[in-house]
């Protein structure tokens, strides 16, 4: 198959039409539709500043005063959420004048689409870490980010019976799993890039310049000390006497109250992060390398048995240097293997030998160093193998077997062949494989040459191939499209019937059935859209 799309290029892919429509659609649901229209513009345009935003989006053209009012807490919204993140460039000022700074506003797609998987990530940390630990995280995805401080006013308020202590105790706990993490720098400098001397003819330079946004990125982010340091009991020692001079003050305000009055009151933007106290949001890589490890042990499940998918689960959970994951490296000692093994489930029983062969089957590498033994496995290869099968599984749904192995045939020896070699290679009668051809190469899963031949009697052959850059933008593309459809479905019933996940006694047998029936569509689609997404993030995130 060709090479890979670079990292730029993917970024590109993953941002197709239908993208920016799911992600309008997801804001719009979640926090109505002047914030989506916010959303829209960035996603369109780009990072802007305050006034370009507050020019393209429009919220309200009759009233300007008002509609940069509207833009400001819908970006305020967004901040909180951790859909977007602000940084400050360099702008030059008049003739003979000093550089100003200029704050703009960039949208994080990702992040956007992470609002999906909310569910997903609370039953992470519910088989991890227990209800506890998932009742505090389920706080920040329902708020984006909050202090240690207003966290502990939430468990309260909702447990009497929680105390301060066993707050900090699990909270401390998902601190250290990584599942949650100190937010990043409000509003980084962003230096202008120096600009390169063009080189010498012919010479090759395979550095690329990160654009301003993977720039922006880069300077918020924390250092992982910074980023998963704890709350000891000094950090708070403040939040009971904190706690009852906001009750003092209004006892009945509740923390989503509390910080909607908050953003209303503030004046600038930048103000919604404070800078003398610790804001806390979702570590999304960390639930989404978790997501990572569970497809890849269950495809290899499915191909190479339980035992080979329970030493790759400790593989994973064993690995040497966690930073590596990001680029899908994994590396553990045979006796961190094996230690991990013995904990699963029938680990037990398995003997050295029997995970040194497992080990060869799933094509790790051995290399040796002082500390012994080191096994190496690059999970990027069983990533491709579950798109391939995606992809594979799509064209079977949609054209059939023949097609199906058309397909097949083209990804796994790569390159272009023939029209009549693949009817032959394939067992397919050749009118038919020329119809299916036509279907796929019409559809973008396949690209076309035609070549004549210039010697003797003049003939044209077509030469068919996959190109990996197109069919990705165009499977993901359809994906986008396909979960934007169940999600509006989903939400069209909810305001049909918002009642609909309600507990059915007390009502007339058979409305019961019919609210029940409905309930029941309602979860088909859920479900329906949890595995679309499953899908997704195999070509988006993993």
């Amino acid at each position: 198959m060709p090479a890979s799309p670079t990292p730029r290029e993917f970024e590109a892919i993953m941002v197709a039409r239908h993208g920016i429509q799911l992600a309008v659609f997801l804001i719009k649901s979640h926090f109505g539709e002047l914030v989506s229209k916010v959303c829209e513009c960035l996603l369109n345009r780009g990072s802007l500043s305050f006034q370009e935003l507050v020019r393209f989006a429009e919220l309200d053209p009759d009233d300007k005063s008002r509609n940069s009012l509207l833009v400001k807490k819908s970006l305020l919204v967004l901040i909180q959420h951790n859909c977007v993140q602000a940084f400050s460039v360099p702008k030059l000022g008049g003739p003979g004048g000093l550089p100003k700074l200029q704050t703009k506003y960039m949208i994080l797609f990702d992040n956007v689409l992470h609002r999906l998987r909310f569910a997903k990530f609370l039953a992470i940390v519910r088989n991890d870490l227990g209800p506890k630990c998932e009742a505090l995280l389920e706080g920040l995805l329902q708020h984006g980010r909050l202090t240690f401080d207003q966290l502990v006013l939430r468990a309260t308020s909702k447990q009497p019976e929680a105390t301060q202590d066993c707050v900090r105790t699990n909270f401390n706990e998902l601190v250290q799993s990584h599942y949650i993490e100190r937010c990043p720098r409000a509003d980084p400098f962003i230096a202008p890039t120096p600009e390169t001397k063009p080189g010498r003819r012919g010479s090759k330079s395979s550095v690329e310049i990160p654009t301003i946004e993977e720039q922006a990125i880069l300077a918020a982010s924390l250092s992982d000390i910074e980023r998963f340091s704890g709350i000891s009991p000094a950090t708070n020692a403040g939040v009971e006497e904190k706690d009852e001079k906001l009750s003092e003050h209004s006892p009945s305000v509740s923390v989503g109250n509390k910080r909607k009055r908050e953003i209303e009151v503030d004046s600038d933007v930048q103000a919604t992060i404070s800078e003398t106290e610790i804001l806390w949001r979702a570590n999304f890589e960390k639930f989404v390398h978790c997501l990572k490890k569970k497809a890849c042990v269950e495809n290899i499940r499915s191909r190479l048995g339980v035992d080979a998918a329970v030493i790759l689960e400790a593989m994973i959970e064993s690995n040497c240097d966690q930073k590596a994951t990001e680029n899908s490296s994994v590396t553990a000692t045979m006796d961190a293997i094996l230690e991990g093994v013995r904990r699963k489930p029938g680990g037990n029983a398995m003997a050295l030998e029997q995970v040194r062969i497992i080990l060869d089957q799933l094509g790790c590498h051995l290399c040796s160093e002082d500390t012994g033994a080191l096994y190496t496995i690059d999970l990027k290869g069983v990533i491709e193998i579950c798109r391939n099968d995606e992809v594979e599984s799509l064209v079977l749904r949609r054209y059939g077997k023949e097609a199906f192995r058309i397909l097949r045939l083209l990804v796994k020896d790569g390159g272009k062949k023939e029209t009549d070699m693949i009817a032959d290679t394939t067992f397919i009668e050749k009118k038919e494989n020329q119809v299916l051809l036509y279907k796929l190469w019409k559809d973008e899963y396949l690209d076309v040459e035609r070549v004549v031949t210039a010697v003797g009697k003049q003939l044209t052959y077509f030469l068919w191939e996959v190109n990996k850059k197109k069919l990705l933008m165009h499977i993901v593309n359809d994906m986008y499209h396909a979960a934007l459809n169940l999600s509006k479905r989903a939400g069209h019933m909810i305001e049909q019937d918002p009642e609909i996940l309600l507990p059915k006694q007390g009502l007339p047998e058979k409305l019961q059935k019919e609210k029940t029936a409905e309930k029941r569509r309602w979860m088909i689609l859920q479900s329906s859209l949890a595995k679309l997404d499953d899908a997704l993030m195999l070509f988006h995130d993993f």
